[in-house]
Protein backbone atom coordinates (compact mmCIF):
# COMPACT_ATOMS: atom_id res chain seq x y z
CA UNK A 1 0.00 0.00 0.00
CA UNK A 2 1.48 3.35 -0.95
CA UNK A 3 1.54 6.33 1.35
CA UNK A 4 -0.97 8.23 -0.79
CA UNK A 5 -3.60 5.47 -0.43
CA UNK A 6 -3.03 4.70 3.23
CA UNK A 7 -5.80 5.93 5.54
CA UNK A 8 -3.24 7.04 8.13
CA UNK A 9 -0.67 8.73 5.87
CA UNK A 10 -0.41 11.68 3.51
CA UNK A 11 1.08 11.58 0.03
CA UNK A 12 4.79 12.15 -0.42
CA UNK A 13 5.64 15.82 -0.72
CA UNK A 14 2.56 17.02 1.15
CA UNK A 15 3.66 20.08 3.15
CA UNK A 16 1.48 19.08 6.10
CA UNK A 17 3.74 16.07 6.61
CA UNK A 18 6.39 18.51 7.78
CA UNK A 19 3.87 20.06 10.19
CA UNK A 20 3.07 16.61 11.61
CA UNK A 21 6.78 15.88 12.04
CA UNK A 22 7.29 19.24 13.76
CA UNK A 23 4.38 18.49 16.08
CA UNK A 24 6.12 15.26 17.08
CA UNK A 25 9.32 17.18 17.80
CA UNK A 26 7.40 19.64 20.00
CA UNK A 27 5.91 16.68 21.81
CA UNK A 28 9.43 15.45 22.60
CA UNK A 29 10.00 18.67 24.54
CA UNK A 30 6.58 18.68 26.22
CA UNK A 31 6.72 15.04 27.28
CA UNK A 32 10.28 15.37 28.58
CA UNK A 33 9.13 18.37 30.62
CA UNK A 34 6.29 16.28 32.00
CA UNK A 35 8.82 14.38 34.11
CA UNK A 36 9.28 17.10 36.75
CA UNK A 37 5.52 17.77 36.67
CA UNK A 38 4.84 14.12 37.46
CA UNK A 39 7.34 14.23 40.32
CA UNK A 40 6.44 17.57 41.89
CA UNK A 41 2.72 17.90 41.18
CA UNK A 42 1.53 14.29 41.20
CA UNK A 43 4.16 12.80 43.55
CA UNK A 44 5.08 10.08 41.06
CA UNK A 45 8.24 8.15 41.91
CA UNK A 46 11.16 9.86 40.09
CA UNK A 47 12.23 6.61 38.45
CA UNK A 48 8.74 5.88 37.17
CA UNK A 49 8.34 9.46 35.92
CA UNK A 50 11.70 9.39 34.14
CA UNK A 51 11.00 6.05 32.49
CA UNK A 52 7.45 6.95 31.40
CA UNK A 53 8.11 10.53 30.29
CA UNK A 54 11.47 9.65 28.77
CA UNK A 55 10.08 6.66 26.90
CA UNK A 56 7.20 8.65 25.39
CA UNK A 57 9.52 11.54 24.49
CA UNK A 58 11.98 9.11 22.88
CA UNK A 59 9.13 7.40 21.04
CA UNK A 60 8.06 10.77 19.59
CA UNK A 61 11.65 11.46 18.54
CA UNK A 62 11.90 8.09 16.79
CA UNK A 63 8.54 8.66 15.07
CA UNK A 64 9.71 12.08 13.86
CA UNK A 65 13.00 10.62 12.67
CA UNK A 66 11.24 7.89 10.71
CA UNK A 67 8.53 10.18 9.37
CA UNK A 68 9.72 9.99 5.78
CA UNK A 69 9.51 6.20 5.84
CA UNK A 70 6.47 3.93 5.84
CA UNK A 71 6.78 3.54 9.64
CA UNK A 72 6.60 7.26 10.40
CA UNK A 73 2.87 7.80 10.12
CA UNK A 74 1.78 4.74 12.17
CA UNK A 75 4.36 5.60 14.84
CA UNK A 76 3.16 9.22 14.85
CA UNK A 77 -0.41 8.13 15.54
CA UNK A 78 0.76 5.75 18.29
CA UNK A 79 2.80 8.58 19.80
CA UNK A 80 -0.41 10.59 20.18
CA UNK A 81 -1.97 7.77 22.17
CA UNK A 82 1.17 7.38 24.28
CA UNK A 83 1.11 11.09 25.10
CA UNK A 84 -2.47 10.88 26.30
CA UNK A 85 -1.59 7.75 28.30
CA UNK A 86 0.83 9.82 30.39
CA UNK A 87 -2.32 11.25 31.95
CA UNK A 88 -2.57 8.06 33.98
CA UNK A 89 0.46 9.28 35.96
CA UNK A 90 -0.44 12.96 36.06
CA UNK A 91 -3.91 14.16 35.01
CA UNK A 92 -2.59 17.35 33.40
CA UNK A 93 -1.05 15.20 30.67
CA UNK A 94 -4.53 14.14 29.57
CA UNK A 95 -5.10 17.78 28.64
CA UNK A 96 -1.69 18.24 27.02
CA UNK A 97 -1.97 14.94 25.14
CA UNK A 98 -5.43 15.74 23.85
CA UNK A 99 -4.29 19.20 22.71
CA UNK A 100 -1.42 17.65 20.75
CA UNK A 101 -3.79 15.04 19.32
CA UNK A 102 -6.15 17.81 18.21
CA UNK A 103 -3.30 19.66 16.52
CA UNK A 104 -2.11 16.43 14.89
CA UNK A 105 -5.60 15.53 13.63
CA UNK A 106 -6.21 19.07 12.33
CA UNK A 107 -2.89 19.04 10.45
CA UNK A 108 -3.65 15.60 9.05
CA UNK A 109 -7.14 16.64 7.87
CA UNK A 110 -5.71 19.72 6.18
CA UNK A 111 -3.09 17.52 4.54
CA UNK A 112 -5.82 15.20 3.26
CA UNK A 113 -7.60 18.19 1.77
CA UNK A 114 -4.38 19.24 0.04
CA UNK A 115 -4.00 15.71 -1.34
CA UNK A 116 -7.59 15.78 -2.66
CA UNK A 117 -7.06 19.21 -4.19
CA UNK A 118 -3.89 18.04 -5.96
CA UNK A 119 -5.72 15.05 -7.47
CA UNK A 120 -8.47 17.27 -8.90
Amino acid sequence: MTASRSPIALSAGNPMGRVLMTTLLLEVIAFALSIPVMIKVSSVDPGTAAIAGGAVAAFCAVAAGLFRTSLGYPLGWLAQLAGIALGVLTPSMFVVGIMFLALYVLSFVLGRRLDAHRRD
